[in-house]
């Protein structure tokens, strides 16, 4: 499959733009720790894992918005649902860790931001907003308007990112200020959202028929590829259709493409209860052992 993808050139394949995107982007973050932390109050240097989480996110984020996966989605659903569970199910707790609290905290509290961030990171609205704009933008008519439009995938590419991220903040930020939802809420919150984003994975795991008329129809296709592919590529490779790449018919990879994106859902899901457990669990022994330094210390009768 990688080598018939040669045939849509290096453009197409590695996205030289948004590479220069993500490295701008990387690097502004580490002159931002390192050399300019000193202009941020209670700046304090960032741990190595704080950075890797970040890098990591990166690296992640490019290879599958900018890399040939991209590519990939516009040949095959089950490529495009591969990329949606990682750039918005895997990647923003990544991003949340990457941040250091002292420039969340700055970048939260900036005049602009923190009204619109106070109102889409409340745990209700931030699960109700990213479900539906997932649901919505997964109804046949309105997928393929996006998939056709570059302006419109690009908005809409960029609004989900944004609400995954607002989703995922009340799970993982490090900030005491925003921490909103206990161990206990933060487990049912995981469940309501698997719940949530079912409904959008059964309609395309259980449809018996093609919903996509961009993975089909030879016409609405080529549009659709056009976003990542350089038309003077696409009319020098002549007469091309979804049949030439895709390994599958076209109902059973949309199907996989369902099963995948639950798949993938189910394992950050599982993964991230596993973390917010563990975190639960230090609390609490954190706290046991303080009372019981408090307990077994001795009052001074001079109090």
């Amino acid at each position: 499959m990688f080598n018939n993808l040669q045939v849509f050139g290096f453009q197409a394949l590695w996205s030289p733009y948004f590479f220069l995107i993500i490295a701008a982007i990387t690097i502004s973050y580490f002159v931002v720790i390192n050399p300019l932390r000193s202009r941020f109050t209670d700046s304090e240097p960032v741990h190595t894992k704080t950075q890797v989480y970040f890098v990591v996110s990166m690296v992640l984020l490019y290879f599958f918005k900018g890399g040939p996966v991209d590519l990939l989605g516009h040949l095959m659903f089950s490529a495009h649902m591969t990329q949606m569970a990682i750039v918005y199910l895997a990647i923003p707790p990544l991003l949340i860790l990457g941040i250091p609290s002292w420039l969340a905290r700055a970048i939260i509290n900036y005049k602009f931001v923190k009204p619109f961030f106070s109102f889409f990171s409340k745990p209700l609205i931030a699960l109700l907003v990213f479900n539906g704009t997932f649901s919505l933008y997964h109804i046949p008519l309105v997928f393929d308007v996006v998939k056709t439009d570059a302006t419109l995938h690009g908005v809409v590419s960029f609004i989900l990112f944004v609400t995954a991220f607002f989703m995922w903040w009340p799970l993982m930020n490090q900030l005491p200020e925003h921490q909103s939802l206990s161990g206990v809420k933060r487990i049912g919150y995981i469940f309501a959202d698997g719940v949530l984003l079912t409904p959008a994975c059964a309609l395309i795991i259980f449809a018996d028929t093609s919903l996509y008329a961009t993975y089909t129809d030879p016409e609405a296709w080529v549009n659709a590829l056009a976003l990542c592919v350089p038309p003077s590529m696409l009319a020098a490779m002549g007469t091309i259709g979804p049949e030439m790449f895709n390994m599958l018919p076209p109902v059973e990879d949309q199907q996989l493409g369902g099963v995948i994106m639950k798949v993938i859902q189910e394992i950050v899901y599982g993964t991230v209860l596993g973390y917010i457990f563990f975190q639960w669990a230090k609390s609490e022994r954190q706290k046991d052992e303080l009372e019981l330094t408090e307990t077994i210390t001795p009052t001074s009768p001079f109090r």
